[in-house]
This record gives C-alpha cells, structure tokens and sequence, in this order.
C-alpha cells in the first residue's frame, strides 16, 4: 500500500490522537493538536481516502474517526519508531527482576510480573522449549514403598521432577541400581531423542526382575517426555478491567474467559513461534484485533518476543494490551525485559 507523506502523517496524528484520548478524531481537533499546514477541508479529503483504504474507520456514535485494524497494522509496519526507554525505566525493570533467583521459573515469572507492571497489561511468558535440551543427571529416588522421585538436570540449567508409582515389592538398593545405569546410559542425549525402547535398553543388566523393573523403566521414561511440556504464566489479568476499551460486561468477560484457558492460551503462542520460526526473522511477533483467532481478543494486540536460555533453547515472553496501546513504547518495555531476561539466562547454562 503506498500512502503519500500528508497521509502517512494523518494516519500516524489519528493513532497517536485515538490512543491518547480514547476519542473519534477529527480534522479540526487534528490542526489543533499538529502542525498541519493544509485546510481541515484538505485534511477531510485525506482522511477520506484513508477511510476508503480501511485504514480508518467511522464509530456510529461520532463523526471522528478512529484507526482499523488495518490502520494499526500499517501503523506498526511503517509509520513507528521504537522509543528508547530512559535510563531511569531501564534502572526500575533491572531492579523488579530479581538476579537473586536460583531457578529458571523464578525468573522468568519475575520477568513476566515486572513486564506488567511496566506496562499496565496482561503480560505472559512460556516456559523454554527443552527439545533440544540434554539431559545431564538422572536420579530415581525412593521416597517410600510404591513410591518414588525422579529428578531430571538439563543441559539448559532446567531442573524438572516427577512423583512415580513403583513397584511396592523394589528396595531401595534396586532403585538406585536402575538409576544408575538408566543416567549411565541417557547422560547428555536431547530430550527428543529418548525413546521407550532407549530408556528400557539402558535398564538392562540390573539383576531386577523384569516386570517390575519395565514398570519402573516405563515411569522414568514418563518423567522425562514430561519435563518438555510447556508451561505458561500470565500476570496483571486485572489490570484490563481498569481500561475503558473493556469496560462493557460483554467485553470483559469474553476476554477474560479467555485468559483463564492457559493451554490454549499456550498453544496459540506456539503456533506464533512456529509461524515466526518458518517465516518472518522479525523481532517480534505482534497480531492486532481480527488477527487474533482466539475468541475474546478482538479488541486487544498481542505481542511477543523470543528469549534465549542457550543457543538452541528458548521461551516467549510478550504483552496482551488493547488494540489502543503506546505500541513503540510497549515493544521497547518487552524488548528490555526480554534481554535482561537473556543476560540473567546466562548464570543457569
């Protein structure tokens, strides 16, 4: 779409006006708010044709006009310019993301709690995707008969448990036998590459009757699928309900209908990872109203960024804020949180 100067800078007024105020913008409210050298009647006819390309629409309510989806798209493709945060905003994220933390999850958590705070939106994170992750230790441990803990160390600075069923009839010498050689034989292969038939051949040899020792075996294997599953934290959900563009009960409640389903609120940032991973390089990943097929967020932009655990491991983290956003200074909040993220990353691999 080619759009002369004047409109792209018409365009730009409106969702700067639009965002600021929450109001229809009109062509006189425009020369009053901008340098705009031409007529309001110039100006009219240029917002028509933006009308007429749906970059800009009509409410029923008012006789301004307010950016379309399509307008905001345009916006954020062409027409912004990513603002640098302050040094006093990056100092105040630095200080809510806590360096203290031990794990991965605590981190990232905090880094999803300070993004919503900094923005005043829902902010969410998933957790790394541990595919490529390998595993560095193994330990099956025997809490008490029939039961025991598998704990798991990734190359990625992860480290997953589970709770197992066992056999009530194993003790703890056969336990940690079947441990042993199960980490002998697993140590350093991806995650993705551990199979049932992988697992069950490293258990060979253990003198352990083989039907207790395959029930085992097959509990250790459960573990391990298990610890690539993905995980989502959401923050600041109450933070939309304080917004005007979702002050309507109807609005509300859809959106936070959604929000409340995180798995398929996670499946829908994956699907955008891999839709990035095989198309675009770019940055970030930023769906506005009628992109968004998850019901409930018409009204709402959806941004996110990939953080890096290593090379090959990696996690999103990103906002769900109102099609209305400051969208140069939201993508700078995520991008600064996201490298941090990075940087705090480092101490775990």
């Amino acid at each position: 779409m080619q759009l002369d100067n004047r409109k792209k800078e018409v365009l730009h007024a409106i969702v700067d006006d639009y965002v600021s105020t929450n109001e229809p913008v009109g062509s006189k409210s425009l020369i009053e708010r901008h340098n705009f050298q031409v007529s309001s009647a110039t100006l009219r006819n240029d917002m028509a044709e933006l009308e007429h390309l749906g970059l800009i629409e009509k409410p029923h309510t008012s006789a301004g006009r307010i950016p379309s989806d399509k307008g905001y798209r345009e916006y954020v493709n062409s027409l912004m310019t990513i603002e640098e945060l302050s040094p006093k905003e990056q100092l105040e994220i630095e200080k809510r993301i806590n360096s203290s933390v031990d794990e991965v999850t605590d981190l990232i958590k905090n880094a999803t709690h300070t993004l919503s705070e900094a923005t005043g939106f829902v902010s969410l994170a998933m957790s790394p995707r541990l595919k490529k992750s390998f595993l560095k230790q193994l330990k099956i441990l025997m809490i008490e008969p029939g039961k025991a803990l598998v704990v798991m160390v990734l190359s990625a600075g992860v480290v997953k448990d589970k709770v197992v069923r066992i056999p009530n009839f194993l003790s703890d010498a056969q336990i940690m036998k079947i441990s042993g050689a199960v980490e002998k034989c697993l140590t350093g292969k991806p995650l993705d590459e551990i199979t049932l038939v992988t697992v069950e051949s490293a258990g060979k040899g253990t003198e352990v009757p083989e039907p207790l020792l395959k029930q085992v075996l097959y509990e250790a294997y459960a573990a391990i699928k298990q610890a690539d599953e993905l995980n989502i934290y959401l923050e600041g959900e109450h933070r939309m309900l304080g917004l005007p563009d979702f002050s309507s009960l109807g609005r509300a409640r859809d959106l936070l209908g959604t929000l409340s389903d995180s798995g398929m609120v996670a499946g829908y940032v994956n699907e955008m990872e891999n839709a990035r991973e095989h198309g675009t390089d770019d940055s970030f990943m930023i769906r506005i109203g009628q992109e968004i097929t998850l019901e409930g967020l018409d009204d709402c932009s959806f941004i996110t960024a990939t953080y890096n655990l290593t090379d090959s491991v990696s996690g999103n983290i990103g906002v769900i804020g109102p099609k209305r956003m400051l969208y140069s200074k939201v993508i700078s909040q995520i991008d600064f949180v996201k490298k941090k993220l990075d940087k705090e990353m480092q101490r775990f691999t």
